[in-house]
Formats: C-alpha cells, sequence, structure tokens
C-alpha cells in the first residue's frame, strides 16, 4: 500500500500514533502501557487530539481516523 499522506497535519507524532490505537478501540491505559506513558499524560494527548479535530468525544475522532485510513 502506497503511504498515505498526513491526514491531520495539525497533530504530532505522538498525537497520531494515540489517534491510530483510538481507532483500534484502546482504551488510555492501554495505551499508556503500550507507549510507556502515565495514563494522565495520555489523557492530555487525547483532549488535545479531540481539541484540533473538533470532535466531541473519542469515539468520534476514532470514525475520523478509520475514514482517512488511520488505525
Amino acid at each position: 500500500a502506497q503511504p498515505v499522506e498526513n491526514p491531520f497535519p495539525e497533530l504530532t507524532e505522538r498525537e497520531l500514533e494515540i489517534l491510530s490505537m483510538l481507532a483500534r478501540d484502546y482504551k488510555n491505559a492501554e495505551i499508556a502501557e503500550e507507549l510507556v506513558l502515565s495514563t494522565k499524560t495520555v489523557r492530555n494527548h487525547v483532549s488535545n487530539i479531540l481539541s484540533k479535530l473538533q470532535v466531541t468525544d473519542r469515539i468520534e475522532a476514532a470514525r475520523r481516523a478509520r475514514q482517512a485510513g488511520i488505525g
């Protein structure tokens, strides 16, 4: 498959990584464990992602990510 151009240039690499995990239904604790972060750090990233994508919750963020071919 062709590498997809980043559909969310406003997100940092870390935020994209977390968004991709959201799209695969990871919980914050699972993301924290996988990326060796605190759950508070993950919550902050998720909050930034929701704000930057202008969505109200992680389900909507995950849907947007999947539509863009992420996750």
